[in-house]
């Protein structure tokens, strides 16, 4: 059971942590010194070569849940381990009854830090269970037809040909709109069908599923299923009560889909003179995600918008119909004079909402040169962890180029995972004030809870609705204890686990456990082994999240001002210099790159926003 041993590397290159300190304070008040916070860069599904995929569902601690990890003490005579977070005792379970010193399992080899296991996925029916069941990933293409005919053949070329790239189990919808909302039902093969919804009305799942016979009243068996079956999809993941009229694998619809997109053509709706077009984007990603509502529980979907101006018409709308009326500016949003603004972002803030319920993403691809509302539709965007493309035509390399990288394998690709939830287990003392980055808190409470919130917190869990290989998210911690005594017991050292699910590109339910552990120091006495564990990159990356936090949340925040600060306090505490004597002055190699950092980033577009 022993894994090879792996090459040297440093760690982020096997755990996907890097934090802002690498060595702790013991108590609170030496935290507070830092002046920068005590802070991790994780990358919940960080890619490396040599990472061990395990067979069988992981070993949890009995009390916290934690996972075992090669930091646990382990009695190869009594079969026991004891979890170095709550220093429960607990048995090893038959299977582990070969073990030694000599014989390890993958999960206790102090090479691997991060382990992932294969998780089987349930069906509603317990009786037909499969381990080998996978759930499909579903893709949902609402497609804006508010278009010139130019711009409109060339989203058309682009949405064939991923399509073509999808894999063949991929289940696909899709969704058009313009002035009113036509939802394809792919699954009728004899002649075009579209259930059409009214663009100026909002409305709610229930309402859409109803509409779409897939309410309990309404629901239906569609073409090709057989009555009083198990009410799963023989491809997993969707049930047969109706959905797969409207979402079908890759492999059967794709001939459909292009006939479709070959047969469409700009909205046909007349827009009068010194009008804008009537576009109803809200309600069309409003009725995508009741659709998707009916699709089995934790079934992993994306819904992958192309929009191609401002909403005009319905909830969502973004400006008035009237070209003589401008769109809202960075002024406007800033004086509050933005009159469509905030009833805009409270219907996308409840579409967020019910995405997130969901495990669903919502993608945006923007391709025009006027605004189209990203600023509204940001709130569900980031809750959700979709992509945000924003390109000036359809036509355009950054749009192609992009679109494409989503859908295509290999190397290049973005290994698009689904329906992932984040939980992070810490030692003693070790409290989580929140994470900066695309989740939403899942308000699991427990005695890891911080009084202070930054970002999504009061929670030790989130839901990451989507999530890639290179999705990377700022977890800050507090330091509870007040007492000089190591915190601890007589462990010099602290431990954080981040225990990340989510459904894989290929359907399968992954669960990756990552064990991370550091030095607690005394600051009280020294400050060199401090220091020593000072990460500059990283502490720049986190310090530059958390002043665009800032900016956004707090009224009146100046950035500038408080960057300033907390780097003339950090110099201030860590570099030596003789009082008025400024030539005197030297910083420890460890801080020599910050300033520079804290430079370029005041006097980056990020930070001086200019407001026209």
């Amino acid at each position: 059971m022993a894994a090879s041993r792996l090459p040297d590397a440093d760690l982020e290159g096997i755990e996907g942590v890097r934090m802002t300190w690498n060595n702790w304070p013991r108590t609170k008040v030496e935290a507070s010194k830092c002046v920068i916070p005590i802070a991790a860069s994780i990358q919940p599904i960080h890619p490396h070569v040599d990472l061990q995929v395990l067979p069988y569902p992981p070993l949890r601690c009995k009390t916290c849940s934690a996972i075992l990890s090669p930091y646990c003490r382990v009695d190869f005579t009594a079969l026991i381990w004891m979890c170095p977070f709550c220093y429960q005792r607990n048995h090893f379970p038959q299977h582990y009854q070969s073990i030694s010193q000599t014989n390890l399992p993958a999960e206790l080899y102090p090479n691997f830090p991060s382990i992932e296991y294969t998780i089987p996925s349930y069906p509603q029916n317990p009786q037909n269970f499969n381990t080998s069941t996978t759930v499909c990933p579903i893709y949902l293409f609402v497609f804006d037809t508010c278009l010139l005919e130019e711009e409109l053949d060339f989203a058309k070329s682009a949405l064939k040909r991923a399509i073509g790239m999808l894999p063949d189990n991929a289940m696909v919808g899709f969704v058009s709109y313009g002035t009113q909302v036509q939802v394809h039902e792919l699954g009728f093969s004899e002649m075009s069908k579209v259930y059409v919804f009214r663009g100026s009305k909002e409305l709610s799942k229930g309402q859409v599923l109803e509409r779409l016979g897939l309410g309990a009243a309404g629901r239906r068996v569609g073409p090709g299923i057989q009555k009083g079956g198990d009410g799963l999809n023989p491809l997993g993941g969707v049930p047969n009560s109706g959905i797969n009229r409207f979402l079908l694998p890759a492999s059967e619809c794709e001939y459909t889909l292009n006939s479709l997109l070959d047969e469409l053509g700009t909205d046909q709706w007349p827009v009068a003179p010194g009008k804008r077009p009537l576009r109803c984007t809200g309600v069309a990603l409003s009725v995508a995600a009741g659709l998707l509502g009916a699709s089995t529980l934790g079934t992993g979907a994306r819904i992958i918008a192309l929009v191609g101006g401002p909403c005009t018409e319905g909830p969502g709308s973004i400006v008035s119909k009237d070209l003589s009326d401008p769109g809202r500016s960075h002024k406007d949003l800033d004086k509050d004079a933005a009159p469509f603004f905030k009833k805009a972002v409270n219907f996308y803030e409840e579409l967020g909402k019910q995405l997130v319920s969901q495990g669903h993403v919502l993608d945006v691809f923007a391709s025009a040169l006027d605004q189209v509302g990203i600023a509204e539709m940001k709130v569900a965007i980031e809750r959700t962890g979709g992509l945000v493309v924003l390109a000036e035509s359809f036509g355009h390399s950054v749009f192609k180029e992009s679109f494409k990288h989503i859908f295509e394998d290999g190397e290049r690709s973005l290994g698009l995972s689904f329906n992932g939830t984040l939980e992070i287990n810490c030692s003693k003392d070790i409290k989580i004030q929140g994470i900066i980055g695309s989740c939403t808190s899942l308000e699991k409470k427990g005695p890891a809870v911080a009084n202070t919130v930054i970002g999504q917190g009061n929670t030790t869990a989130w839901k990451m609705c989507g999530l890639d290989r290179n999705t990377s998210m700022t977890v800050f911690f507090d330091i509870s204890s007040n007492e000089k005594s190591d915190p601890s017991g007589t462990n010099p050292q602290l431990y954080i686990q981040f225990i990340t699910s989510y459904q894989s590109p290929d359907g399968q339910t992954r669960l990756r456990a990552t064990t991370v552990t550091r030095r607690w120091v005394d600051g009280a006495v020294g400050t060199e082994d401090l220091v020593s564990g000072f990460d500059q990159e990283v502490a720049a990356v986190v310090m530059a999240r958390l002043a665009s936090y800032k900016m956004e949340m707090e009224e009146g925040f100046d950035a500038t001002r408080w960057l300033d600060r907390n780097l003339i306090r950090l110099c201030s505490k860590f570099g030596d210099y003789r009082k008025d004597d400024p030539s005197s002055f030297t910083l420890n190699p460890c801080f020599s790159l910050f300033p520079q950092f804290m430079f370029n980033l005041r006097r980056s577009q990020f930070v001086q926003v200019i407001f026209a």
